[in-house]
């Protein structure tokens, strides 16, 4: 998967290969789709959710670039597949998920518990809110596509910080790489991608997607 899906596509970050290699892609997945973990392509999860193919998940892993002693903050803990990435890779830091859906976060939190992931605290809520009381963030990962970048997960990015988020509608997004610097914010797209929309009633509601 990690050779053939992955750094044949050009990513190249040498500890994302290797914890993305690492990592039991199937204990994320329901028993009767764990033959088909290792697959080019999303697969549901439940709850209209769905785990991101292999190759997304390492685009969005390298583009936020966390270091080893940072604080990142995952939105649409999911599965917890990207959230179990994250954690190790922060090994000196701490990643804090949210999910909005209580029948996933459970699930989730069991799997960090069988793979002794100790640095992972999670929290059910609305993703566009944030997790003001454990701010500033070094990196920020939204797993789910918004119409704007939530203000309230822009104001918790630390000085030199960065979001990672699906931005568009239903039918065409760009995967946007949002900068902290000292001059501002900074944006670039990583090219094309297709998530399940951001829902929060703070931010963003169903009627905004069409």
């Amino acid at each position: 998967m990690v050779a053939a899906q992955i750094a044949s596509r050009g990513i190249k970050n040498r500890r994302v290969l290797a914890v993305m290699a690492g990592m039991p892609r199937e204990w994320f997945l329901p028993p009767h789709l764990q033959r088909e973990a290792y697959d080019d392509a999303p697969l549901p999860i439940g709850s209209g959710q769905a785990i991101s193919q292999p190759y997304i998940v390492a685009l969005m892993t390298a583009s936020l670039a966390p270091g080893r002693r940072d604080r990142v903050l995952e939105i649409g803990t999911g599965s917890g597949y990207q959230a179990a990435i994250l954690a190790r890779l922060v090994t000196g830091g701490r990643v804090y998920t949210i999910e909005r859906r209580p029948d996933l976060l459970v699930e989730a939190e069991e799997r960090f518990r069988r793979l002794s992931l100790t640095n992972i605290e999670t929290r059910m809520g609305d993703g566009a809110v944030g997790w003001p009381d454990a701010a500033p963030f070094d990196g920020i990962l939204v797993t789910a596509a918004a119409p704007r970048a939530p203000a309230a997960l822009l104001e918790q990015l630390a000085p030199g910080g960065r979001m990672v988020i699906p931005i568009g509608d239903l039918g065409a997004q760009e995967l946007v790489i949002y900068q902290s610097t000292v001059s501002g914010l900074e944006e670039r797209s990583a090219g094309s991608v297709r998530f399940v929309p951001l829902i929060s009633r703070f931010a963003f509601a169903e009627r905004e997607w069409g």
